[in-house]
């Protein structure tokens, strides 16, 4: 695990916050990988969707790291911007902030991935990006 506690969160709207929960934990009591791969889908997803100007679909992780476990009760943001944009296909870097402890406010690093989404036309199809 890397050194990065009392960060501050970016400058910038996050694609989705939320809280993690006691269902979401694994068997040494902090939350799932799994629940934090699918907070970073949908937060991709849903930047990949605006860019495509229409429905997407994932087809692939490049990268996907963990540095920082996430806790019950931590406020999990997520930080989605475009990194490439192909003919079909937007690669998307997800990071990943959990914001804990509100009597002695924390915020850390806890994951950081990439993503690449497929533009998909009515018949779910692949289809051409539109110009932004």
């Amino acid at each position: 695990m890397t050194e990065n506690k009392n960060l501050t969160l970016p400058d910038k709207q996050p694609a989705i916050r939320v809280a993690a929960m006691p269902k979401d934990t694994n068997s040494g009591g902090s939350i799932f990988g799994g629940w934090i791969m699918s907070q970073v889908d949908v937060a991709g997803a849903i930047v990949a969707l605006a860019r495509a100007k229409g429905r997407v679909a994932t087809v692939g992780v490049k990268s996907f790291e963990f540095h920082e476990p996430v806790f019950v009760g931590d406020l999990v943001s997520c930080y989605a911007d475009v990194i490439r944009v192909g003919r079909t296909s937007i690669t998307v870097r997800v990071e990943v902030y959990a914001q804990r402890n509100p009597s002695d406010p924390q915020t850390v690093k806890v994951t950081e991935a990439e993503l690449t989404y497929v533009a998909l036309d009515e018949n779910r199809r692949p289809r051409k990006i539109p110009e932004s």
